[in-house]
């Protein structure tokens, strides 16, 4: 009995696990094109997910990605960042008025093969992540970075979040916002990208 209250527990404390992003079917296509945004429920969340190709390698790409403490320069959304762990961080974002902003915490994990790179996060408690009461915290938050290197130059990027956005946000403008989400972060990731060439 000890054994399964362990392990019901351990279950709880690892979060919602968006690896296996790519291999779930049936994504509602939201938006097609270069970028194309889709969602679909997932574990009783909504998942949405953006992909493009980027035209630079994939280590270059991971490289700004697990660069947290530079999310605010590259991300124009994110107002902050606060390493609270070696492997935790508080991330703060701006929302258009007249939403308040959001903030959550999570725990990350990089996963690197040769052909492939992998940085996943999930939702915990931490005593230092203090929330200000101007902000709205995501509990569920979670989310990946997929890069698949399709040639020496070319990498297919996939970024999978939990699309909930609770407090005073109304339902009927989640889509909207899963699009411009999905869309900002991979114009941003590619403007950051062309800056990091150029200098």
């Amino acid at each position: 009995m000890r054994y399964l209250f362990l392990l019901i527990t351990h279950c709880f404390a690892l979060g919602l696990d968006l690896k296996g992003v790519n291999d779930l079917d049936d994504w509602t296509i939201l938006q097609d094109g270069p970028i194309m945004v889709g969602w679909q429920e997932f574990q009783g969340y909504p998942i949405s997910k953006a992909e493009t190709i980027l035209e630079y390698d994939m280590l270059s790409i991971a490289e700004l990605i697990k660069n947290l403490e530079h999310y605010p320069n590259i991300f124009k959304r994110v107002t902050d960042t606060k390493q609270l762990e070696s492997d935790i961080v508080q991330i703060i974002l701006d929302m258009p008025f007249p939403f308040s902003g959001r903030d959550y915490v999570v725990k990350y994990a990089i996963e690197q093969k040769d052909n492939q790179w992998v940085f996943s996060f999930y939702s915990v408690n931490h005593p230092k992540g203090i929330l200000n009461d101007k902000y709205v915290r995501l509990p569920n938050a979670a989310g990946v970075w997929i890069l698949d290197q399709s040639s020496l130059n070319k990498t297919m990027v996939t970024y999978a979040w939990n699309g909930e956005l609770l407090g005073n946000f109304p339902d009927f403008g989640l889509k909207k916002a899963w699009i411009t989400q999905g869309t900002e972060v991979l114009t941003w990731l590619n403007e950051a990208l062309s800056i990091k060439v150029k200098s």
